[in-house]
């Protein structure tokens, strides 16, 4: 066995091993504080439940009723002016609102064009360069309640808008 490997089989119960003495030391009640956080764990994610489901809804009904095709067809002339592959719309829309979505969207364009295609590089680094704002708003701001989003959601977007130009170009200037 190799280092790396056993240094990664006994991490885990090092930490827990850790963390435990820590309590101990401390004199807290380490076993109540866990079950204590399960509960209100299993709490948020009853709370969150009506929000992830009406984000799904909202997810496939784009996807079916074919928006987003036909966002495609319509600014694919527009992109087409600025040397950007339509292939990428999709992404670029489903992006905010969903990281599933876009991790399928970009499994799908590295299988149809291959890793070393720009449109798969391009689409690579923009997953990774942005964030899926819509749904942080809905689940985590519904969650505590907060009703007014709106400059949350405005800083969120533009800080998406920001984040996949800059992984376009960065695409462009490294890869050619």
């Amino acid at each position: 066995m190799n280092t790396l490997a056993a240094v990664s089989t006994l991490f885990l119960p090092i930490l827990v091993i850790a963390i435990l003495l820590y309590a101990l030391t401390k004199k807290t009640d380490a076993y109540g504080a866990f079950t204590e956080g399960g509960k209100e764990g299993i709490r948020l994610s009853i709370s969150l439940l009506p929000f992830l489901l009406g984000m799904l809804v909202a997810i496939n009904i784009l996807r079916a009723s074919g928006f987003l095709e036909a966002m495609n067809g319509w600014l694919a002339p527009v992109l087409v002016l600025f040397s950007l592959p339509p292939d990428l719309l999709p992404l670029l829309f489903i992006r905010p609102i969903s990281g599933s979505a876009s991790l399928g969207i970009l499994a799908d364009l590295t299988a149809t064009y291959g890793p070393e295609h720009f449109i798969s590089r391009a689409a690579a680094i923009v997953q990774g360069s942005t964030d899926t704002t819509l749904y942080v708003l809905t689940v985590y701001f519904g969650a505590v309640g907060i009703k007014k989003m709106g400059r949350a959601l405005t800083i969120g977007l533009l800080a998406d808008a920001a984040g996949m130009t800059a992984a376009i170009l960065i695409t462009v200037w490294y890869f050619s």
